[in-house]
């Protein structure tokens, strides 16, 4: 393996509609995962575990939260002369520019950090999905077929193409990889089956090139500008096969299953094998106590972290540090974040409760009928939903009601907000 000098930069700044209510004060890639960490961790766990050592996060949208979590760095061994962790949200620039207007413009924005920092190679990564990978088996294919830019693919039928950026290779390397022949970002009729999945190893002055190219021609995006102008200019570049496990996260339903992922006797997902990390003093998670469970508890093919006092009935579910389920309540499919509190004989089912909320007595959430393949029912953080509430499955709770805005039943598919 050849050491190297790599740059980082995750682009971690972003905030997608889909999740609804979980960014509404926090980007995608801050949303709590898996039951103690956060989205960002894989990236950032990955990095660590690939040796590079120097990263920059590209933040823009509600920074708070992902900066909180972040700190310094240390949770991930970038703590040092020559490594670290450096946040970068926009600023106002001589131009008058000042909002990052797409991911690679969020880039060019940063080209002087880029410059100072004199990598041999850059490598692009979006912060915002779930994965194990060895960056740099990547950036020696990289540098053995001496690519402008290498990116990660994976393979995905040809009718669920549509949705990523859409890759056209040869069969150059066999199963390693090959040369991309064509790029085209979520296409309506896919010619490839090789999905991009923004991990991209660049040429540091390939990159300043195109990132000069594309603010010309007013394309800001990697998948929409500067992949394809590549492509179409007959640069080098090249697709890393990766075959392992890929969470995408970018809709509720994605989210919900890359959790789910980590349950039953042969979990798909098993992050603490990967050696991934979080930062054990955000929400002093570091500081909870062994969780209690009670005499006539049940926790069945689910994940409960510390800080929990379980007095009822836990299935198939995620459940984060410092919540509290009272007696003859059942939770089944759902996903509860850090300090929830829940009544006596409440039901939750497909339910994804953001931070600490409390639902009183006899709550219902969800499908009553206990099956999995309804559409989830989601919480915002710091609500209190009063004794005796229906909130029916497909429902959207706000953030952070007033008492007055509730209702005794809440319909399927409504939002609730003050």
């Amino acid at each position: 393996m050849q050491k190297n000098t790599t740059l980082a930069m995750i682009l971690a700044g972003g905030r997608v509609d889909e999740l609804n209510v979980l960014t509404y004060y926090r980007p995608k890639s801050a949303v709590p995962f898996g039951g103690f960490g956060r989205v960002i961790d894989f990236p950032l766990s990955n990095l660590m575990n690939s040796g590079i050592e120097k990263v920059a996060i590209l933040s823009q949208y509600h920074s708070y939260s992902l900066i909180n979590h972040i700190g310094t760095g240390a949770a991930w061994d970038m703590l040092g002369r020559s490594r670290g962790v450096d946040v970068l949200p926009p600023h106002t620039r001589s131009d008058g520019q000042e909002w990052y207007r797409g991911s690679a413009d969020a880039v060019y924005k940063n080209r002087d950090y880029m410059q100072y920092q004199k990598p041999e190679q850059i490598l692009v990564l979006s912060g915002d999905h779930i994965y194990n990978m060895d960056y740099q088996n990547l950036i020696d294919y990289h540098i053995a077929k001496d690519a402008d830019l290498t990116m990660a693919v994976m393979k995905v039928p040809r009718k669920e193409g549509h949705r990523f950026g859409n890759a056209v290779l040869d069969d150059e390397d066999g199963d390693i990889g090959g040369r991309v022949t064509s790029y085209f970002e979520k296409p309506d009729d896919p010619k490839g089956e090789w999905a991009s999945l923004t991990v991209m190893c660049f040429k540091p002055e390939k990159l300043y090139e195109y990132l000069e190219k594309g603010q010309k021609q007013g394309k800001f995006g990697f998948g929409s500008g500067l992949l394809p102008m590549m492509c179409d200019a007959g640069e080098r570049v090249y697709g890393y096969k990766f075959s392992g496990y890929w969470g995408y996260t970018r809709t509720l339903e994605e989210y919900w299953q890359s959790n789910m992922d980590l349950l039953g006797d042969t979990p798909k997902l098993e992050p603490e094998k990967w050696g991934m990390r979080t930062n054990l003093d955000h929400r002093n998670i570091r500081d909870f106590q062994p969780t209690l469970v009670g005499d006539y508890a049940s926790i069945t093919n689910s994940l409960v972290y510390n800080g929990c006092k379980i007095h009822g009935t836990v299935r198939n579910s995620v459940i984060f540090p410092g919540v509290e389920i009272g007696s003859g309540s059942v939770i089944e499919n759902s996903v509860i974040f850090f300090n929830n509190v829940i009544g006596k004989n409440c039901r939750l089912n497909k339910t994804i409760s953001d931070v600490n909320s409390q639902f009183g007595d006899n709550s219902i959430v969800g499908t009553e009928g206990g099956d999995p393949l309804q559409k989830i029912t989601l919480v915002g953080w710091d609500n209190v939903v009063p004794e005796g509430t229906v909130i029916e499955e497909g429902a959207t709770i706000c953030p952070c009601l007033k008492p007055s805005s509730w209702k005794s039943r809440v319909a399927t598919m409504e939002v609730l907000s003050d």
